[in-house]
């Protein structure tokens, strides 16, 4: 994969020099110091992954994220230091279509392999979103309704763009929404909580992790929190799984949607947001077949066009709506 580094700490540069050389497939493209110099580097030759520091001179990482996905889109890494610190610019660069974020990577500090491990995995999981990986083979879904207390369901699939996408869509819902609400968004565990607690200051729900064994239950949305994929149970509760083992990107929003078109036993609305790659088009291609209404974002509101875009390719998306018209629309569904 051709990666490209943008960090103005020179610590920071080698040391994710030093990651990416341990796997021979990877190679650095060019390194800008400063946000403005990527956007031009990146226009120049635009590479298949950006490695981006959010704290720079002159233009900030979240800065040039937003320009780059508007001008010379590719797959973009948040890479920080300070992570705790930088909660709120990680989610605003992933709204402007940042896939994910990692830490750097330590230098010099106990097994090399095992410090690059989570930058290199999170690599792995970005080819194969953009198409580097091959296609996937889709565990068979089990067409088997559960027997529990019927209830609304809206299950939310999001990847680059999708914290601030869901910020949007969220604050269109009213705090007595009738519905219960379950979030995967392609996000590292370690930033999930973050994740939760922002979008509940953000839209004004409730946003909590999903916990094991837990029912979706209305008036509060919960947000998948490790790095397993979730599913629905026939039993109709929620839990974490590392199967299928062939579902690189974690946690996958086919998993979870594959799982609500087998076991879900109440009305459900399936809705596919703004992400790379092509998750979560044939879990909403399945739930379609069970006769729920499925909604895909449009091209237009889109920070990537990417799943949404998939969905639409497979006839998986009953209706193609702009990213303000989705909240509205949930409203009409589940009118008390």
């Amino acid at each position: 994969m051709k990666i490209a580094i943008v960090n103005d700490m020179p610590l920071a540069v080698e040391a994710l020099r030093r990651a990416l050389s341990l796997e021979p497939a990877h190679e650095v493209v060019w390194v800008a110091t400063n946000g403005l110099e990527a956007v031009q580097r990146c226009a120049e030759r635009t590479p298949d992954l950006i490695l981006m520091d959010l704290i720079m001179p002159v233009m900030d990482g979240v800065e040039a994220t937003r320009q780059i996905m508007a001008e010379t889109p590719c797959a973009i890494v948040i890479v920080t230091v300070d992570r705790q610190q930088n909660v709120s610019r990680v989610f605003e660069a992933m709204g402007h279509g940042a896939l994910d974020v990692v830490d750097t990577p330590a230098l010099g500090v106990g097994d090399a392999k095992e410090a690059a491990a989570p930058l290199l995995r999170k690599i792995l999981n970005i080819g194969w979103l953009i198409g580097q990986r091959g296609s996937r083979v889709r565990a068979e879904p089990v067409h088997a309704r559960g027997t529990g207390k019927r209830l609304n369901l809206v299950a939310i699939g999001s990847s680059a763009g999708g914290p601030a996408a869901l910020e949007i869509l969220l604050k269109g819902l009213p705090q007595n929404f009738s519905a219960a609400i379950v979030l995967v968004q392609h996000v590292d565990q370690v930033f999930a909580a973050g994740m939760a607690e922002w979008l509940s200051s953000a839209s004004g729900l409730p946003v909590r992790l999903a916990r094991e064994g837990e029912p979706p239950q209305s008036g509060v949305v919960l947000l998948a929190g490790t790095n397993h994929h979730i599913r629905l149970l026939k039993n109709g509760t929620l839990a974490y799984t590392a199967e299928p083992v062939n579902e690189i990107y974690r946690p996958s929003i086919d998993v979870f949607f594959e799982s609500v078109a087998s076991h879900w036993n109440g009305d459900a609305v399936g809705v596919l947001l703004t992400g790379m790659g092509r998750d979560g088009a044939q879990g909403l291609k399945l739930m379609r077949e069970q006769g729920y209404l499925t909604i895909a974002q449009d091209q237009q509101s889109c920070a990537v066009y990417g799943m949404p875009k998939a969905a639409a390719a497979i006839d998986a998306a009953v209706e193609i709506r702009p990213l303000d018209r989705i909240a509205p629309r949930l409203l009409e569904v589940f009118a008390k």
